[in-house]
């Protein structure tokens, strides 16, 4: 990499572009970590890519709209925003029942990040990239904090079915199934996994397959448009999901209920979500419905689930047996820990002595996108940019959607929203909720 420089006005302008979003771009605070974090602003835009970039809505918008916000045609703004999006950069949206497109400019992550690695060769220097992305990412805690310090982060666990027993089965809901999900999609897409390209580059890889990460949806026809991955049939990706289980990956989907856009196959090693459980012991992913537990009578103390647990969360711990000079090892599970994967049962086999079960307590799944960004601007004290993009109020449907997530909120967090806003009509609309409470 490079060595640092001042910072050119139009990436500082992107930067602060950023950070006004549901997952921004922090400047770090190690030189290690700031140089990666120039390195990728300057590899994956050009300054005019920046500049325009900087004055992109935070939510999608046609380009009528967003010609007028910039003083540009929309026949010569097109494909600026094209050859954007063909980096990851833009992201562009296309309404299947009108054939409008919509833009918006791509977050870190999920976004230009997983972007700059997906395809195998493009324009971006791959090795150069994974340098700065592992110098950003790894180099202090910033960026990990700036995803995954909070309550709401963008993935979820799915459990692997296959480790269920049949007591459990009936009512695990359909879209905590990763073969619902894949049901239900109306187009499937394959690409490489960023994580594990960017640590080939970097000679870090493990043996797990490359091409197996999956997205769906709106997601899929994104990446299939733009040459990012392939589209597949729906009998190919649920032999991934099979093959992806026996191999001991974990399966991490977009954290919303409602039309997620997103399937991974994760390994502890290599991917970005759960080394930053091992490495900044951040609660990086939403755990599933379910958890480990053992059965310490069954336990031979071979201590395969714990090597087999991809966050640590199962430690062996010698145990006192009557009339034995030697103790026994037994698995401890730290219950905070666990992200409910099941890929500890999976690793235990015939022995049945481990199992899933369901928490005491679920954890929340926002209901759709709109909430999960409500949640998380909310917690970034951001929410006031979603709903005023730099002065602009945003469409009456888009701040009803908002504002009935808003409405979903506890009352501690309506507090909080009611804080960071300054729109007398949502103040207005958060006083006439009823605290379920009193």
């Amino acid at each position: 990499m490079g060595h640092l420089g001042h910072l050119k006005t139009e990436y500082q302008d992107l930067v602060s572009r950023l950070d006004a979003g549901p997952v921004g771009f922090p400047e770090p605070k190690s030189e290690r970590a700031r140089e990666g974090w120039q390195e990728i602003l300057e590899i994956l835009y050009t300054p005019q890519e920046a500049a325009l970039a900087a004055r992109l809505p935070v939510r999608p918008a046609g380009l009528e709209t967003i010609g007028k916000r910039l003083g540009i045609a929309p026949q010569a703004l097109k494909p600026r925003l094209d050859a954007m999006a063909d980096k990851g950069l833009v992201m562009d949206l296309v309404q299947a029942s009108t054939g409008k497109t919509r833009y918006l400019l791509a977050p870190p992550v999920v976004g230009f990040f997983e972007f700059s690695m997906m395809r195998a060769h493009d324009m971006i220097p791959k090795k150069r990239m994974a340098q700065a992305l592992d110098a950003y990412t790894h180099g202090d805690d910033t960026f990990a904090r700036e995803v995954f310090a909070g309550d709401t982060v963008i993935g979820r666990t799915l459990v692997h079915e296959t480790t269920l027993g049949e007591d459990l089965l009936p009512d695990v809901l359909d879209w905590e199934r990763a073969t619902q999900i894949l049901e239900d999609a109306k187009q499937i897409a394959v690409a490489f996994c960023y994580c594990r390209h960017k640590a080939e580059h970097l000679e870090k890889r493990c043996e797990s397959p490359m091409e197996n990460c999956l997205s769906v949806g709106g997601g899929a026809e994104f990446v299939v448009r733009r040459g990012f991955g392939r589209s597949i049939e729906r009998a190919e990706a649920l032999d991934m999901l099979i093959e992806s289980r026996e191999s001991g990956l974990v399966q991490i989907a977009d954290n919303v209920q409602q039309r997620p856009t997103y399937i991974c196959n994760c390994c502890g090693c290599c991917c970005g979500q759960l080394t930053a459980i091992n490495e900044f012991d951040l609660p990086a992913v939403n755990p599933s419905s379910f958890r480990a537990a053992s059965d310490l009578q069954r336990c031979k103390g071979c201590s395969k689930c714990a090597r087999a647990c991809p966050v640590g969360a199962i430690s062996m711990l010698p145990r006192r047996l009557e009339a034995r000079r030697k103790s026994t090892l037994e698995p401890r599970i730290d219950e905070d820990r666990c992200i409910g994967c099941g890929v500890c049962v999976r690793a235990c086999g015939k022995k049945a002595a481990m199992k899933m079960e369901r928490r005491r307590r679920t954890p929340h799944v926002p209901e759709n996108v709109i909430e999960r960004i409500v949640r998380g601007t909310l917690e970034h004290g951001r929410l006031a940019h979603l709903l005023f993009d730099q002065g602009d109020g945003r469409g009456a449907r888009f701040l009803n959607q908002v504002v009935q997530a808003i409405c979903a909120l506890g009352p501690m967090e309506r507090a909080l929203a009611s804080e960071q806003l300054r729109s007398r009509f949502v103040r207005f609309a958060l006083s006439r909720i009823p605290d379920p409470t009193e």
